[in-house]
């Protein structure tokens, strides 16, 4: 007998031979054929060696297997480095403060590294010392001038920096340019 997992809802359909196999699924009602279908075939084999893996799982599940060392060998690289000075992290309460900042926070730009969300960590001001901006035939003056501001977000999950012009900075270049001052 062949038994077919839905793509959609992750539901195994079994089907009766003498009617044949389902064209939909009875529960999300997914149309089952062709590329949207997955086919397995349980064996003997399979079904050992699906009782093995869940015996690993019922053994992985159990706490008190796990030491304080293995428990920190679960963290992420990142946080098990602050984790060698010593300090005890309590990861529930970072989550919960993570979510109540980015509740407060007006734009919540997504880390292009890992896709956690990032943290407003403050506002860093250029000045004209230290700034060459680039030069273009297209315009007279620079595509932005000093003195303006950089919002600085830190991702909570690979703590990446990235770096973006404030509001007022971005209003002011979107009306520098399109006044095309060439």
């Amino acid at each position: 007998m062949e038994n077919t997992v839905c793509p959609w809802c992750q539901t195994e359909i079994v089907w009766d031979e003498e009617i044949g196999p389902e064209e939909t699924c009875p529960y999300c009602q997914n149309e089952l054929n062709g590329y949207r279908t997955l086919n397995v075939q349980l064996g003997e084999e399979d079904a050992e060696e699906e009782a093995d893996w869940e015996d690993e799982q019922d053994e992985a599940d159990d706490a008190s297997l796990w030491s304080d060392e293995d428990m920190r060998h679960t963290l992420p690289p990142s946080i098990r480095t602050l984790d060698k000075f010593g300090e005890s992290h309590d990861l529930m309460n970072y989550e919960e403060c993570v979510e109540k900042i980015l509740d407060e926070q007006e734009e919540v730009p997504e880390c292009p590294k890992c896709r956690d969300y990032m943290i407003l960590a403050g506002t860093r001001e250029i000045a004209e010392q230290g700034f060459v901006p680039t030069k273009f035939s297209a315009l007279t003056e620079p595509v932005i001038k000093p003195p303006f501001r950089l919002n600085m977000y830190v991702c909570t999950g690979c703590f990446h920096v990235e770096e973006n012009l404030s509001e007022e900075d971005r209003l002011r270049m979107v009306d520098h340019l399109s006044q095309g001052k060439a």
